[in-house]
């Protein structure tokens, strides 16, 4: 198996797991936050495939959007026989208690894609610091200068953090020679598009509908900002990232500048490889590509593995086309002229 791993510094290199040897017969519990964003499904299905190729067991759970059932499915889990545990966490500070239980039962967690600052976790997720600054980057090229909006993700989530500290890495200093001004920034709570959505409306009402641009930490949200700045007909760059089949088809149809992909199949089968090393007592400085990284709010030093993710814009809509990510007929439907792959 390979996949890529993005070292902090910028550089993507491959990293293959071969002739590893991996768990049997064990049961591997995955902790859903919720199934909201339409990814998680891809997720799910690459890390189920991967654990059962592995000849173990998958049991999972939806937390529903709800960080007290979470710890109650991770209680679940564990009393199902869960030999490994992989965890999107829906809050970060609400979920040490079953960080807690899997350690006391001897159970290894991966905090899968957000954040779990705790070292007896291990952190598989995509470079988020380097997502914020792919969607900033990508909106600054089409409008240098000018009224910003940010429309942050969930407060509780540390890769809402980690977003807007990339995106400040492009713009601080033409926001500090005043070339371009923040006019608005806000959480939306769980990550919802209507929250954004109305987020987005606040901040056009109270700028006379002057925004020259868009930063949103995901595609769901940049929806809603979208559908905010059509109702009163604007259209200006907006950044997002999750490589939503909505999303993609918007990029196409140019009223969404980019959004970022995270593969999330080469993800979903990252955990689920990294689950069976531990699961069959693998320490966790020794699964293959694992760096030490302590860039949390605590400066915690964790175990971790951080892969690539691609930009998609109207010039190489192509990548996710010929990668089976979105038919043709999906992303092309409505395109402007010029679209590379349509």
């Amino acid at each position: 198996m390979k996949f890529f791993i993005n070292l902090m510094a910028g550089t993507a290199i491959a990293i293959t797991m071969t002739g590893a040897t991996f768990a049997k017969d064990k049961i591997i519990g995955v902790s859903w936050s919720n199934f909201q964003e339409e990814r998680w499904k891809t997720d799910e299905a690459a890390m189920k495939a991967a654990i059962e190729a592995n000849g173990d067991t998958y049991i999972s759970a939806d937390a529903q959007g709800s960080a007290a059932k979470q710890l109650t499915d991770v209680e679940s889990l564990l009393t199902q026989g869960a030999n490994a545990l992989v965890i999107l966490a829906m809050d970060k500070d609400a979920i040490g208690p079953a960080v807690d239980k899997a350690a006391a039962e001897g159970v290894p967690v991966v905090g899968y894609d957000r954040l779990i600052e705790d070292n007896r976790a291990f952190y598989l997720t995509f470079d988020n610091k380097g997502v914020g600054k792919i969607i900033a980057e990508t909106v600054k090229a089409a409008q240098p200068e000018g009224n910003y909006a940010i429309i942050k993700g969930d407060k509780g989530d540390p890769n809402a953090a980690f977003l807007l500290e990339g995106m400040m890495e492009v713009i601080g200093a033409d926001v500090d020679a005043g070339k371009i001004k923040i006019v608005g920034e806000a959480f939306s709570d769980g990550w919802k598009p209507d929250n954004a959505q109305k987020n987005m409306e606040q901040i056009l009402t109270a700028n006379n509908n002057k925004v020259d641009a868009v930063l949103a930490e995901n595609d769901g949200m940049a929806g809603g900002v979208i559908a905010a700045l059509s109702a009163q007909g604007l259209t200006v760059p907006v950044g997002g990232q999750d490589g939503d089949k909505a999303a993609l088809n918007r990029v196409a149809r140019g009223t969404q500048t980019v959004s970022v992909w995270k593969d999330s199949r080469a993800l979903g089968k990252a955990a689920g490889e990294i689950a069976a090393k531990l699961a069959d007592g693998s320490d966790m400085a020794a699964v293959p590509g694992a760096v030490k990284w302590s860039g949390g709010a605590k400066g915690v030093e964790m175990n971790a593995i951080f892969l690539a993710p691609t930009p998609i814009t109207k010039d190489n809509i192509s990548v996710v086309i010929d990668a089976g990510v979105i038919s043709k007929d999906e992303v092309c439907e409505g395109a402007m002229a010029g679209v590379n792959g349509c």
